[in-house]
């Protein structure tokens, strides 16, 4: 696997790759990879001649109060994994490569960046949205993987490169869940051991509300609420838990057959959040 840490250097790889007709795949990680994230590149993989894998965890998405000084990093266990797995290429630049000064332009993809998480993280798909059209535009891939644990990133990106005629085609992976359903995630290793034994309780709590819904259960206002209840019973501080509709992220009724249940909670200082998609005409 090699290893750049400037776009120079990046692109000079791509255009190698280029002139002998291979396609590329890649995937974009904050680092402190998990098996998530290595499904990621193993799906990449079956599907482009070559996989670029990034590490850098984005200054531009963390609010004022949040963990970015913190956020982990583990550089070499994370190469190791990608070597293990086969990735290609590793980008793994400094802030002042990706941002070599203030950024005069933004993007921000309308009303879905303010929905659920936008919601409580004012700005944070702002910068979510900035540096994916950075990588874009440095990689130049032809296939673009993520995954659908982060499933509002994931329809804000699909919206973004379709307004902008971004040429990458962007495919969602399935959520990677511990045994006992936990999605996995690199901020589950800021949970104490309490906390990672009640965790598990916020995917449950997505199964009970589909269970309801899919049993006739039409009130979905009054399922998520009851959810909420038994999580805050449960120790959680909800930020939100919503029914869905799939296709735009916006509330749900009755008629809509294929249904998104979006939530993020708090365990302690940790934030979680996870989703469950699944279609009541298939039931």
């Amino acid at each position: 696997m090699q290893i750049v840490t400037t776009v120079a250097a990046l692109r000079e790889v791509i255009r190698q790759w280029r002139q002998t007709g291979h396609s590329v795949g890649f995937v974009p990680t904050m680092g402190n990879l998990h098996a998530g994230h290595i499904k990621l590149v193993s799906t990449a993989k079956k599907q482009a001649d070559k996989v670029v894998v990034s590490i850098f965890v984005n200054p531009t998405q963390f609010g004022p109060n949040e963990d970015f000084a913190s956020y982990p990093r583990t550089e070499q266990q994370d190469q190791e994994k990608l070597i293990a797995s086969g990735a290609d290429l590793l980008f793994l630049p400094a802030v002042t490569e990706m941002y070599p000064q203030a950024a005069q332009t933004g993007i921000s993809v309308g009303s879905l960046s303010g929905l659920h998480c936008g919601a409580n993280r004012p700005g944070h798909f702002d910068g979510v949205a900035l540096v994916v059209c950075k990588l874009l535009n440095m990689v130049q891939p032809d296939l673009l993987l993520l995954g659908e644990k982060d499933f509002q990133q994931l329809t804000l990106i699909r919206q973004m490169v379709a307004d902008l005629n971004i040429p990458v085609a962007v495919q969602g992976v399935t959520t990677v869940r511990e045994d006992d359903g936990l999605a996995m995630s690199s901020r589950n290793g800021y949970l104490s051991v309490e906390q990672r034994q009640q965790a598990p309780k916020l995917y449950q709590a997505l199964c009970k509300a589909r269970d309801d819904i899919l049993a006739g259960h039409d009130d979905y206002r009054a399922v998520a609420a009851q959810q909420c209840q038994n999580l805050q019973q449960a120790g959680f501080t909800v930020d939100y838990f919503s029914v869905c509709r799939s296709a735009d992220l916006r509330p749900a009724s009755a008629s809509d057959a294929n249904l998104l249940i979006l939530a993020a909670a708090k365990l302690g200082t940790t934030r979680l959040i996870d989703n469950l998609y699944f279609s009541k005409t298939n039931n």
